[in-house]
């Protein structure tokens, strides 16, 4: 069973214990203890959770009423190192604990299901505390112009921040929660809310590999910002959504072909203004999809990866299904030539105007795949 990301050692957590409990009230951090980093650490800690350390592992398991079996797989599924048994845990470990328990016990969550519960919430959390500290906070603590320490700051600072945060986070689960949630209402059936049939696509920066001997970490680690905020605004506002970012690739998906062929050409066009980004090079696939823990998985996934990696510069190839997708709902022609068919008719007098076509696509040559076989790619644009 785990405690926290403190860093501390087992005895370092009970010395530091101590020593925030002898403070004086009212003593700012680290006072009388100036450059003690690791006391202002436990400080912080006592700021961010809100409690002490009181109980054992064993103690926590046993308070919320649940084995220590099962409540170490709660926390490792967290995310959390075992720690053995210090007095490392606080009454909302309990809580949290107990919660769990009880969504099984009411039969509202199998025992396999609150573990992955834990883990989805553990592995989200922990990424986005990982930024938030690495780029948020250490942001705002440079320079330092009032001559004090990084450490003297951050203090104060989370006490601002703190509950600031844990609103905006709340109201963004709950937005994102209630968007998740018409989609499974929407579904057609019970069916496709596990297996769903729906437009992934991959956008990849070319030539990154050479880009990482070129350029200063600095350099790359604000193209890369750059690449996944340009990628996550696009996405978000074209009604896609991204799924999750790689670095010098982005994994998107959308309910409807021609929102992803909206974003797939957005962001080749959106790229090529932009003389700081290399080329990109978009590939995208239509299919039965698996979802799970926010990730999606499958041969449309796989194929869509593939045809990323042969896509030209600056262009997106889709496949076969795509295409036909994208002629079923009427965002692209079935046949290039009963289109040009139906534009002469027009033209002339003798036919129906034409529909209008917001997409063009041109076959490529078949190829083999490795591990999916000939596949026939068609090169996306938009049209004329």
């Amino acid at each position: 069973m785990t405690a926290d990301d403190s860093g501390a050692t087992p005895r370092d957590m009970d010395t530091d214990d101590d020593a925030v409990r002898d403070a004086p009230a009212g003593d700012p951090p680290g006072a009388g203890d100036e450059g003690d980093e690791n006391n202002i650490a436990v400080r912080l800690e006592q700021l961010i959770l809100g409690a002490d350390r009181r109980y054992t592992p064993f103690q926590a398991a046993r308070g919320a009423g649940v084995s220590m079996d099962l409540a170490a797989r709660f926390w490792r599924a967290m995310g959390f190192a075992d720690i053995g048994q210090v007095k490392a845990l606080t009454e909302a470990d309990v809580l949290a604990l107990r919660r769990l328990a009880g969504l099984v016990e009411a039969g509202l969550l199998s025992e396999a299901m609150a573990i992955q519960v834990a883990r989805s919430t553990g592995q989200t959390t922990a990424r986005l505390a990982d930024w938030q500290i690495d780029s948020f906070l250490e942001g705002l603590t440079e320079p330092q112009d009032s001559g004090l320490t990084r450490t003297e700051i951050t203090y104060p600072l989370v006490e601002l921040l703190l509950p600031e945060l844990e609103e905006f986070l709340v109201y963004v689960w709950r937005r994102q929660l209630a968007a998740a949630t018409g989609r499974v209402v929407r579904a057609q059936d019970d069916a496709e809310m596990v297996d769903r049939r729906l437009a992934v696509g991959f956008a990849d920066l070319v030539g990154f590999t050479r880009l990482t001997r070129r350029l200063e970490e600095e350099e790359l680690g604000e193209l890369v910002e750059a690449f996944e905020t340009t990628c996550s605004d696009l996405v978000a506002a074209h009604g896609g959504r991204l799924i999750k970012t790689l670095g010098d690739e982005v994994l998107f998906a959308a309910d409807d072909a021609g929102i992803a062929a909206e974003i797939g050409l957005r962001l080749i066009e959106t790229m090529a203004h932009d003389e700081t980004m290399p080329e990109l090079r978009v590939g995208i696939a239509f299919g039965t999809v698996t979802t799970r823990m926010g990730d999606v998985f499958g041969t449309t996934v796989n194929l869509a990866s593939r045809l990323t990696s042969i896509a030209p510069k600056d262009t997106v190839l889709v496949d076969q299904a795509f295409a036909e997708e994208l002629g079923r709902i009427g965002d692209a022609p079935v046949s290039e030539a009963d289109a040009a068919a139906a534009e002469k008719a027009a033209e002339e007098g003798t036919g129906a105007p034409p529909p209008t076509y917001r997409f063009a696509l041109q076959p490529m040559w078949q190829r083999p795949v490795r591990g999916l076989g000939v596949v026939e790619p068609w090169l996306l644009s938009r049209r004329d």
